[in-house]
């Protein structure tokens, strides 16, 4: 099968194009998954550049998430059976399965059944493979950290990327007010329409003051950063007495926990990764569970993936460079098979 790999870190040019053998089932709880389409998400540059979760694994195939249609199941899989589409979470940490790299850049894929949902109906396979890491990370930093209710006011720093997009719809679908970021107007329309109620033009507006001004003076309830904590002290002022501040980035060292206390305010830090790293069953269990209920959000109509840019599987390289420049919004996917991949 084809597939990109890496062999070392480096620039965007380490991910080489190879034919590699097709991974087959040897474990009865394991699904070959064909792969329509891949995600390509910010964690694969990081990965890519400063090393693999599992470090002594290359040569390696990233890529996260993927949706697909069920080749072949082990004996003891239940839920899913051959022609079934799927998407899901798995691979492009490093880690292995039968002694090969398991990543979602390439042809067909092995995916314990556990880390499986079935692909939404409303969705094509470009889409669906957008959404698994997006929306298992929102719905995580959302519900599960700042256990988000109606009423509430939250902020999302960096409301138009992939993450950022999703969570202001979830959020707005709990009943909350959403406030966000957005560096120009194209992007500001872009997380209004998605249901943001207030966008902060960052470059030219103090974040501080203007959600100061949204709540009365009360401060926002929940902070969800999706970008860049560096600027957590100055955002305590900005924060409800008892408010949640959840980051997906590592917590700059002079975070003023006295500020914090004082407001009695908890941190919260989420990393979607885990069950893949520490290999939780009944953890990716929940993450599925998670994506079969967005997956019915979408039938619904409530909820939305969006996808700004398609690529070949061979043109991933690029994809990253896209990514570190940071000027993405929603997702980049790969079409890899089917009726929507890239001639």
């Amino acid at each position: 099968m084809k597939a990109m790999i890496v062999a070392t870190t480096g620039t965007s040019d380490v991910l080489k194009q190879f034919d590699v053998e097709k991974p087959h089932i040897t474990e009865p709880n394991q699904v070959l998954v064909q792969v329509f389409a891949a995600s390509v998400n910010p964690i694969d540059t990081k990965l890519r550049a400063k090393g693999l979760y599992f470090p002594e694994q290359y040569p390696a195939i990233l890529g996260c998430d993927a949706a697909g249609v069920v080749e072949a199941v082990g004996e003891g899989v239940t839920q899913f059976q051959v022609g079934d589409p799927v998407y899901y979470c798995y691979g492009g940490l490093g880690q292995r399965l039968n002694e090969k790299s398991a990543g979602n850049y390439a042809e067909y894929a092995l995916v314990p059944e556990h880390f499986l949902a079935s692909k939404p109906e409303s969705l094509g396979y470009l889409q669906a493979a957008a959404a698994p890491l997006v929306f298992i990370t929102a719905w995580e930093a959302l519900f599960d950290r700042a256990r988000v209710r109606a009423g509430q006011k939250v902020f999302i720093q960096g409301g138009t990327g992939g993450v950022g997009h999703v969570a202001i719809q979830l959020a707005t679908i709990a009943g909350c007010e959403v406030a966000t970021t957005a560096s120009n107007e194209d992007k500001s329309k872009f997380a209004r329409d998605l249901g943001a109620d207030y966008v902060i033009d960052y470059a030219h507006e103090d974040i501080e003051q203007a959600l100061l001004s949204w709540t009365g003076g009360h401060g926002v309830d929940v902070i969800f950063d999706t970008v860049d904590s560096s600027n957590i002290n100055t955002l305590i002022p900005a924060m409800n007495h008892y408010a949640q501040y959840v980051s997906l980035l590592q917590l700059p060292d002079d975070v003023d926990y006295k500020a914090l206390r004082l407001k009695n305010i908890s941190l919260s830090q989420t990393l979607m990764l885990t069950p893949m790293v520490f290999d939780l069953k009944e953890d990716a269990q929940r993450q599925a569970a998670i994506l079969e209920q967005c997956g019915q959000f979408m039938d619904e109509g409530k909820l939305n993936i969006h996808v700004s840019k398609i690529l070949a599987l061979e043109d991933v390289a690029q994809a990253h460079d896209l990514i570190e420049e940071g000027h993405t919004q929603g997702k980049i996917v790969l079409a890899i098979a089917g009726d929507e991949a890239v001639e």
